[in-house]
């Protein structure tokens, strides 16, 4: 992606000066910040990166073969307390002609200096 294309986050800054320096290395210091640039990951195709932000403990395999076309990112609202973060969002994506969306409570943790992802709220 180039760098001063909008970011596909929805923060309305640049993708260089946002996700794109996260993917290039920066450390998100925010669940939502974490969330943003792995959201920009998924419509990237960025395995990589979202392995490496998945915390090991819930870590899958990832295959993106069949990635939908994500098309926008809504957060509904984000919290943390020390070392637990919470991220509730929406993101819409396009399959065929139709328009859908996943919603998702996610929880992530502060370990060894950064964030990272652990999973949907059960």
């Amino acid at each position: 992606m180039v760098n001063d294309a909008l970011c596909p986050c929805g923060s309305e800054k640049s993708y260089g000066t946002c996700c794109g320096a996260f993917h290039s290395g920066a450390i998100p210091r925010t669940p939502e910040a974490l969330m943003r640039s792995r959201y920009s990951a998924f419509v990237l195709g960025d395995t990589d990166y979202l392995l490496a932000t998945w915390h090991e403990s819930t870590r899958p395999k990832l295959d993106l073969s069949d990635n939908p076309n994500w098309v926008q990112l809504q957060v509904v609202s984000t919290w943390q307390r020390g070392a637990r973060g919470f991220v509730h969002f929406k993101a819409f994506y396009k399959q065929g002609d139709e328009l859908n969306m996943l919603e998702e409570k996610s929880k992530f943790i502060w370990e060894r200096g950064r964030w990272f992802y652990v999973q949907a709220e059960q």
